[in-house]
This record gives C-alpha cells, structure tokens and sequence, in this order.
C-alpha cells in the first residue's frame, strides 16, 4: 500500500520561502500522478499543484509564478518550492498521490503578515 509522507513545513514571514517534500513508500513501481492541496479550518482540501511522471505540470492561479512542483521519480519524491509566500497561503499541506488515491498526513504552513 502505498504510504505518503510531507516534510518541509513551518513558520515564516510573508515574502519568506519553503520548500515541502513528499516521500512515496510501498510501491514498486515510481510515482504516475501526484498533487499538492491545503486545507484551512473549516474549508475542504484546496487544489494547489499537480505533476506527472511525463511532466505535465498544473497549478492553481494564485500560486502561479510563486510555487513550482517538481518530482524524482526514481527517488520516488515530489517538492513543492513555495517562494514570496503570503498570509493567504497558510494553511495544511497534504501530498497525494492522485493515482492511488492516497493522502499523507500533511505539514503545517504559516505565514506571518
């Protein structure tokens, strides 16, 4: 079964910069289609950005220019590089993994206005 983990996450001042990872376990087999969302309290999981193993790449409007996704599928790890964050990002971070339909746990993000 496959196994999420996020890392990477804390607090910062806006204009500040983080980088989230997501480590994939328990597959053979390197990641096929992988997401990053966030939640705030009281919302459901937002879309944020999206790759593929044959690099198509999506991001919601307000991240882009701002964030980038990458992935290694041989490390069998996705990154988000979130720069010139702002208070509007803050939030819970979950990586999934969009074709096993698997959550991580999530990393908390906090910016600081």
């Amino acid at each position: 079964q496959v196994q999420l983990e996020e890392s990477g996450g804390g607090s910062v001042p806006t204009g500040g910069s983080l980088r989230l990872s997501c480590a994939r376990s328990g597959s053979r087999f390197g990641f096929s289609y992988m997401g990053w969302y966030r939640q705030v309290p009281g919302e459901s999981r937002a879309f944020v950005a999206s790759v593929s193993a044959d690099g198509r790449i999506m991001y919601e409007d307000s991240v882009k220019g701002r964030f980038t996704i990458s992935g290694d599928k041989d490390k069998n790890m996705v990154y988000l590089q979130m720069n010139n964050l702002q208070p509007e990002d803050t939030g819970r971070y979950y990586c999934r993994d969009l074709a096993e339909l698997v959550w991580g746990q999530g990393t908390q993000v906090t910016v600081s206005s």
